[in-house]
């Protein structure tokens, strides 16, 4: 059994590996592949040296591809990719809309996998990280609206991101003008509300992703969704505060009990011992916080609840070995007869 990792020197690419050390994944080989620029990179694996190949413009002798390379790339070579016998698990957005590509959090559709065609998609990772918190709920009771405004660390522009969060930051306590790159403003101390590029609706590619994702997901093409996201200046895990009205009325005790049963969810909600979602206690951790839950003052019946998930775990690499495995465990990712 073979695994490649395509955009191996990436800040996913990074998550990918530490991930897949600790995995129930069963292979045998593990291939890196990168931009021309990356080739030659020495990368650690359980202790062993592997050297980083150049993405090559054909088929990959691997039977499951994770790739994080961006959209443009996979676009253009993942079908060649699963001509070439290769089951690919994409994190990138070019294939999520696409009517034949399953789009997967194992938690809440793992079975659609099972329907694939060659290519899984991997959601963004705000929508990720918001339907492990409410699709138990929508299970539940029945999300008839659903508003979120999101907290996205820099991270979520990769590692350029962080980069530039820390260097306009020294800039910024120096006294001198930090000059924005990466971001539409510079990013210390400072929120900006511009995440991708502005729709003809007025918001934003990465707000309607929410909405477009999520309702692929949880499979309900009813379900309202208004989302607002804005960048912040930590490096890390990105929070979200969400509001649902609901088909049947809930009590924030009954929604704390049925989170802290479901998969992929970790219940910090105690206010008075001052504990609830952060992205310091969330960071490195697979689980996704959530807390803060109590009735909403808007819907009758409906809850308002707080979330936080390390955007480049679950909202990503985690997501995407998870997949790997859930195949794996159903018998439907095997190893190709080699000469």
């Amino acid at each position: 059994m073979r695994v490649a990792i395509v955009g191996a020197t990436g800040a996913v690419g990074h998550e990918l590996l530490k991930v897949l050390e600790g995995s129930s994944l069963q292979f045998d080989e593990l291939l890196l592949f990168a931009s021309p620029r990356s080739a030659g990179t020495q990368l650690t694996f359980k202790g062993q040296s592997l050297t980083v190949q150049v993405t090559p413009e054909g088929a990959i002798d691997a039977d499951v591809i994770l790739a994080s390379a961006g959209g443009s790339i996979s676009k253009a070579l993942a079908p060649r990719w699963v001509e070439g016998g290769a089951v690919v698990i994409d994190n990138s957005s070019a294939f999520r809309y696409d009517a034949d590509v399953p789009l997967v959090v194992p938690e809440v559709n793992g079975d659609a996998a099972l329907g694939h065609k060659g290519i899984i998609a991997n959601p963004n990772c705000t929508t990720a990280i918001a339907v492990v918190a409410v699709a138990p709920i929508h299970r539940a009771y029945g999300v008839k609206r659903m508003i979120v405004s999101t907290y996205q660390a820099t991270s979520g522009a990769g590692a350029k991101g962080m980069e530039e969060l820390l260097d306009q930051t020294r800039a910024e306590l120096n006294g001198e003008q930090a000059q924005a790159s990466v971001f539409a403003h510079p990013i210390p101390f400072n929120v900006i509300p511009h995440i991708d590029s502005f729709q003809d609706n007025g918001y934003t590619k990465e707000e309607m992703k929410v909405a477009w994702e999520t309702r692929k997901i949880i499979g309900d093409d009813s379900l309202k969704i208004s989302c607002t996201a804005v960048r912040i200046p930590t490096l890390r895990t990105h929070s979200e505060a969400i509001t649902l009205e609901l088909e049947r009325p809930a009590t924030p005790e009954a929604v704390r009990e049925l989170l802290a049963g479901a998969a992929g969810v970790e219940v910090r909600d105690n206010p008075e011992g001052k504990l609830y979602p952060m992205p310091l206690t969330a960071s490195g951790k697979y689980d996704v916080e959530v807390g803060r839950i109590r009735e909403s003052l808007v819907f009758d019946g409906g809850i308002d609840l707080f979330v936080a998930g390390d955007q480049l775990l679950k909202g990503a690499a985690l997501n995407a070995v998870q997949i790997a495995e859930y195949l794996q465990q159903k018998g439907a990712l095997t190893a190709r007869q080699r000469a």
